[in-house]
């Protein structure tokens, strides 16, 4: 296939201005592509998604302008945003072998637990591919971007969703370093993690950090504009490059009505045939190792009355659906599958207690603020957390917002559990009340979008050709 080339001549300066936003992984769904490809569609760019393809997902979908009143409403423009297109891409060249089997996010939807012969073969072989992941990383999306060199189309803007997407956003507009508008085109470096802070990281040895710190670093410097989901994350970014400007964009949702906060709908018992004697304990979004999950399975065995289920996608589906048919967890670990970002606030809306088992293994992990952290916040669910997780910790003590495990063992989850469904029982409503409130004090996603919407109009901002 030939590599597509930027529109020329007059037909240029007309041309609709383009963006795409990375996402590497298979993006099934990612909320906050969704509202920044949004946000970018208010703007007036026509906005593909680009993500990996994973097995059992569509290689094209069509994803629509938000709805007034849903939690992925980018701004109030009633009919200034467009379809967006999300295209998955396959791996290609010897990368994609390389890759094969890890996904970029470990998403690899369907897959099978490994057989024993398979976990054998790991264990012993797994020197040789630690050393392999050391030396090549990020391998996992390296065919991914070379399918993006050969397939993706020429854009204005390439909005970079976190480390594994920035070096193909950099080569595409070294490719093409002007837009189908006749404009330079630009990066945004979206820091929605720390590349060389991370869990991903954390047993290489210190001269193999070192070197994935320079190359993120560099990679930054030459991105035009950067954005992070966090003022922890931004305050990590200073400190590296001082004076650099950093946009704080986090990914909290639009504010759910009111009504929803005070009488959710039973969504998740409506979906488990869980009666409502059945509390119900939610973990939602990506489902894979390192997340707590095994010890937030042995921790509901400890709740009483209590059920958790697991709203989710990833690499971990298989085993999550395992633990569903273990006879010690029959009817106390449920999982489904994911639902729309304008869905997901009404979901966790209807769960008693939002579930955040992450342990605080690197920088990285204790200062985020997963999609999920907020999700439930809009919904006015109260969260349980683990302490050591700096920045939820100290949102959750501050708002009043849930309860803070003394650790992520599962004796000490349920406790945590215990607790926030023994305050529910006293003053539900009105602490749920008191939850939905924070995320309003924060603004929602229409303020981080009109942050994000100003920095976008003055990178492009140079008149077209």
């Amino acid at each position: 296939m030939t590599e597509p080339g930027p529109a020329a001549g007059p037909a240029a300066a007309a041309a609709r201005p383009r963006a795409v936003v990375l996402v590497g992984g298979p993006a099934a769904p990612y909320s906050r592509s969704i509202r920044i490809a949004r946000a970018l569609s208010v703007e007036g760019f026509a906005v593909e998604i680009a993500a990996v393809a994973a097995q059992g997902l569509t290689e094209r979908e069509v994803i629509q302008p938000g709805r007034p009143g849903t939690t992925g409403s980018p701004e109030p423009a009633p009919g200034a945003a467009g379809p967006i297109e999300l295209r998955r891409y396959r791996s290609r060249g010897p990368w994609a072998v390389l890759g094969a089997g890890e996904g970029a996010s470990g998403a690899a939807v369907g897959a099978r637990p490994a057989s024993r012969t398979r976990r054998a073969v790991r264990s012993l072989a797994g020197p040789l591919l630690d050393v392999r992941r050391w030396l090549l990383w990020p391998h996992t999306v390296r065919g991914w971007w070379a399918a993006l060199r050969h397939e993706l189309a020429p854009a204005d803007l390439y909005h970079a969703c976190g480390a594994l997407t920035i070096a193909a956003a950099l080569d595409a507009r070294r490719r093409h370093p002007v837009g189908p508008s006749g404009r330079p085109s630009r990066v945004v470096y979206d820091v929605i993690d720390l590349a060389a802070e991370s869990n991903a990281v954390t047993a290489m040895p210190p001269r193999v950090r070192a070197r994935i710190a320079r190359t993120d670093a560099a990679w930054a410097r030459a991105a035009d504009a950067i954005v992070a989901i966090n003022e922890a994350f931004a305050g990590r970014l200073r400190e590296r490059d001082p004076g650099r400007e950093i946009t704080v964009v986090p990914n909290i949702p639009e504010p759910a009505d009111p009504v929803l906060v005070a009488s959710p709908r039973d969504l998740i018992r409506a979906a488990t045939g869980l009666p409502a004697s059945t509390r119900i304990v939610l973990f939602h979004g990506r489902l894979g190792p390192d997340l707590g999950l095994e010890n937030a399975a042995e921790a509901i065995l400890e709740v009483p009355g209590a059920a958790l289920v697991l709203l989710g996608f990833g690499r971990g589906m298989a085993e999550s659906r395992a633990r569903d048919r273990d006879p010690r967890l029959a009817g106390r670990h449920l999982t489904l599958d994911a639902r729309s970002p304008d869905e997901i606030v009404s979901w966790t809306a209807s769960a008693d207690v939002c579930l955040i088992p992450l342990p605080p293994v690197s920088a990285n992990q204790r200062l985020t603020t997963p999609n999920k952290f907020w999700e439930a916040v809009s919904g006015g669910t109260p969260l349980v957390v683990v302490a050591g997780m700096t920045t939820l910790e100290r949102l959750v003590r501050e708002g009043d917002l849930g309860a803070v495990a003394a650790s992520a063992a599962p004796a000490d989850l349920a406790a945590a559990i215990r607790e926030v469904l023994a305050r529910l029982d006293a003053e539900g409503p009105a602490w749920r009340r008191h939850i939905a409130e924070a995320a309003i004090r924060g603004g929602g996603w229409p303020a981080a979008a009109t942050a994000y919407r100003a920095l976008v109009r003055e990178l492009v901002a140079v008149p077209p050709r």
